[in-house]
């Protein structure tokens, strides 16, 4: 699929069919090839959870300000952001920096000058929860647009109770959530609408330098 067809086939439905499961080979293909999108020292301080129980997902819609679609869609991903995700000794921090030492790209007596750049960017709460969101989002963006690769749909949902979700999953602080992404086959009982209008280059640029 081109590239210009899959950004315009990605919509974001509010009708899925709950007859039609997303089955888990299809579920894992799509998570690891959106797991290609960039991140910041390739830190991808991103996690999800994967929410396929009837119980939790009715859970859920009561957090989500009562979205039917949180139900209907087989499947629900909650998108962690880690905010630790830059820090020393953290595990995928480590597998990185030692991957990049691997292949070439860094050495082992450039840690020092890695942890001082990772503190000075990251290490206030507001660079920290940047970090963490920043590049959780680009993930976000290619689970949705793998999603469309695989003939299914998605519908990024903002709208809910972060604390309530927090306790209502047990999350842990270091996370924030960014995001639930409903994923599923459209109701082809419903009509898909029109598509939306979309600003134009010179409603989005607003000066050339």
């Amino acid at each position: 699929m081109e590239f210009k067809e899959m950004v315009r086939k990605r919509r974001s439905v509010n009708f899925f069919d709950p007859d039609k499961a997303v089955e888990q080979a299809v579920l894992e293909r799509i998570i690891e090839e959106a797991s290609l999108a960039p991140s910041g020292f390739n830190l991808q301080p991103w996690n999800l959870l994967v929410v396929r129980s009837p119980e939790v997902k009715k859970r859920l819609r009561k957090i989500a300000w009562d979205q039917p679609k949180i139900e209907q869609a087989p499947v629900v991903l909650v998108l962690l952001a880690d905010k630790d995700g830059w820090k020393p000794d953290h595990p995928v921090m480590e597998k990185s920096w030692q991957n990049q030492i691997d292949l070439g790209y860094t050495r082992p007596e450039m840690r020092e000058w890695f942890d001082r750049a990772a503190r000075q960017l990251f290490g206030s709460d507001k660079g920290s929860l940047t970090f963490a969101v920043r590049n959780s989002c680009f993930f976000g963006m290619a689970l949705m647009l793998a999603a469309v690769d695989a003939g299914l749909h998605s519908h990024p949902i903002s709208g809910f109770d972060h604390d309530a979700l927090v306790a209502e999953l047990d999350i842990p602080d270091n996370f924030v959530v960014p995001m639930l992404l409903a994923v599923g086959h459209f109701d082809q009982k419903q009509t898909l609408g029109p598509e939306k209008w979309r600003k134009s280059y010179r409603e989005i640029v607003r000066q050339e330098l």
